[in-house]
């Protein structure tokens, strides 16, 4: 176990952060070179990951990152939907550029492509989902981090963190904590000061459930509130005029008169 100085050590908050989001949660299946990082197999099947070797990895991995000496040639990738919101916040604080959704093949191999990069880092969501920009990071000599779950494929990846990169918070908190600890090695944040951005900006949220709470939040409208007041109203005593003032509560029309200057006294229209 890597000996940290005290200013390194995994805080009882983060541990507390991660086992909320259950970063520590692998899957059934073991890749061989994941195994290291396993702590225990429970009853169920599912392997739970070292939270000590999951920070270790962070740690240097964020130095890697802060040594990079323009940010803009670092480059973060989530085709994973569910990676795709913490990777824009990452690349805002850190000044990386981000690739989320399908990655054009050859962005990194061909040089006539429109969208061609040649990025000195790479970070990636999950090495399973994001295969190609691994694999052509491979044909350039292009170092990768990755967020690596128990049954990642470890081929190509230089620097894994072992997580559970399948669930929308945990991958949005390591995200964040990899943010964090960057920032902190480069002087943008004061050494054990909390930082003000919420852990929460990096989670991913479903557009559905967005427009589901916000028809919840929105005041029930009235099939005639048309009106600036939210409500129109009909008007008997000018001759059906919407939007004038309405009759006092309980009047009621019992047919027997006709307003007056209203047209339904008159017969059928004229013609103009």
């Amino acid at each position: 176990m890597a000996q940290f100085p005290a200013a390194l050590n995994l805080k009882e908050d983060d541990v507390q952060k991660m086992l909320a989001t259950q970063a520590h949660i692998g899957t059934k299946n073991l890749e061989p070179a994941m195994e290291r990082y396993v702590f225990k197999r429970r009853a169920d099947g599912l392997h739970i990951i070292n939270l000590q070797k999951t920070w270790e990895k962070l740690v240097l991995a964020a130095r890697v990152i802060a040594a990079i000496e323009n940010p803009a040639d670092i480059c973060v990738i989530s085709a994973r939907p569910y990676g795709q919101r913490a990777v824009f916040k990452f690349a805002k604080y850190i000044g990386a550029h981000p690739v989320v959704g399908r990655f054009t093949p050859g962005t990194f191999t061909n040089q006539i492509q429109e969208k061609f990069m040649e990025p000195r880092l790479l970070i990636l969501t999950d090495p399973r989902v994001d295969h190609q920009p691994l694999k052509e990071s491979s044909f350039v000599n292009i170092p990768t981090i990755a967020f690596t779950n128990t049954d990642s494929p470890m081929r190509h990846v230089d620097i894994a963190i072992p997580c559970n990169n399948k669930g929308k918070h945990a991958i949005g908190l390591m995200w964040w904590m990899l943010s964090r600890e960057v920032l902190y090695l480069k002087n943008k944040i004061p050494r054990g000061a909390p930082w003000d951005v919420m852990v929460d900006l990096f989670f991913y949220r479903d557009p559905t459930e967005e427009e589901k709470e916000g028809e919840e939040n929105a005041p029930a409208d009235n099939a005639t509130s048309w009106g600036p007041t939210g409500q129109a109203t009909w008007d008997d005593t000018t001759g059906g005029d919407w939007g004038a003032p309405a009759q006092p509560e309980g009047a009621q029309w019992d047919g027997s008169s006709v307003p007056t200057g209203s047209s339904w006294d008159q017969g059928e229209p004229k013609a103009q």
